[in-house]
């Protein structure tokens, strides 16, 4: 049984910092290209950042220089530094495993609330 565990949302006031955590289970993490999606109500779920089984990362535009995607594939944990917190950076967030090729496989967290407000 696959499940991806997020943690570290809450609530921050404009300009401070968290880190998200994923932890997985059940599935072959090393291989897995994993990503940080986000989703507020209303709104079709983004993607936030991606990094590959070899850790070649990707970024949305407005989250560049702000968040740092990152693995530890010991621990099996995808992590989402977040910095110079905004506003807008209010969304549940969700933690995303996929791989294309066998053995194939699409999993997401149930998500972290993520509330930037002073």
């Amino acid at each position: 049984q696959v499940q991806l565990v997020e943690s570290g949302g809450g609530l921050v006031q404009p300009g401070g910092s968290l880190r998200l955590s994923c932890a997985a289970s059940g599935i072959i993490f090393s291989i897995y290209d994993m990503g940080w999606y986000r989703q507020v109500p209303g709104k079709q779920r983004e993607l936030v950042a991606a990094i590959t089984g070899g850790g070649n990362t990707n970024y949305a535009d407005s989250v560049k220089g702000r968040f740092i995607i990152s693995r530890d594939n010991a621990k099996k944990t995808v992590y989402l530094q977040i910095d110079s917190l905004k506003p807008e950076d209010t969304a549940v967030y969700y933690c995303n495993a996929r791989r294309g090729s066998w053995p194939r496989g699409d999993y997401w967290g149930q998500g972290t609330q993520v509330t930037v407000s002073s």
